[in-house]
């Protein structure tokens, strides 16, 4: 899908997309990074061992209440992303390495496919538009990762367990001999 994307160290940046888009500023918007560096350069903080690259939307403890302007209502906990792209947009994040994105709609509006779904009035009021011609995409899936387990917040281009079960063998994976997990295994998870 197309989004509008702002420079995420700009405070002024992402208050003229929110504006933009018609956004709410007590509305959290992601942190989108080309790859872990890029996030924990901005966000040291940050567990690496938690960032998954894909189709999800983390939401992680943000104890220093770094980038206040991107996390709405809770500067405690902020939104990151580090996506598989490809064209163009896969480009501009390699050259960028972090940007504050969001959907190129209006709230309540359906995700745009192609460029010519994109209103006209958020072309004209970027600062480029680039056509990447007809794009796949569905919303990310959002897991909550600042309590004691992780909470899907919102299904998206996976289901919840799917996303819990690949964010398990990331920490997994990750982990070193001895180490014992942060979380449950999934399958001593209760269903609820």
């Amino acid at each position: 899908m197309y989004g509008l994307v702002a420079d995420a160290r700009s405070e002024e940046a992402a208050e003229r997309l929110y504006a933009l888009q018609g956004r709410a500023l007590e509305q959290p918007t992601a942190l989108v990074a080309n790859d872990v560096e890029s996030l924990v350069a901005c966000i040291p903080e940050v567990s690496s061992e938690l960032l998954i690259r894909g189709p999800y939307t983390l939401i992680v403890p943000n104890p220093a209440r770094r980038f206040a302007w991107l996390t709405g209502a809770n500067p405690a906990a902020i939104g990151v992303r580090i996506p598989e792209l490809t064209g163009p947009g896969a480009d501009v994040l390699a050259r960028v390495g972090v940007v504050v994105a969001t959907s190129a709609n209006h709230p309540g509006e359906r995700d745009p496919a192609t460029l010519d779904d994109v209103p006209e009035a958020l072309r004209r009021g970027a600062g480029a538009v680039v056509d990447g011609g007809a794009l796949p995409g569905t919303p990310s899936t959002v897991i909550d990762l600042t309590g004691v387990e992780p909470r899907v917040l919102r299904e998206g281009a996976v289901s919840g367990a799917e996303a819990l079960h690949r964010l398990e063998a990331a920490v997994r994976s990750r982990r070193t001999p001895g180490e014992e997990s942060r979380w449950p295994s999934p399958s001593s998870r209760s269903s609820s």
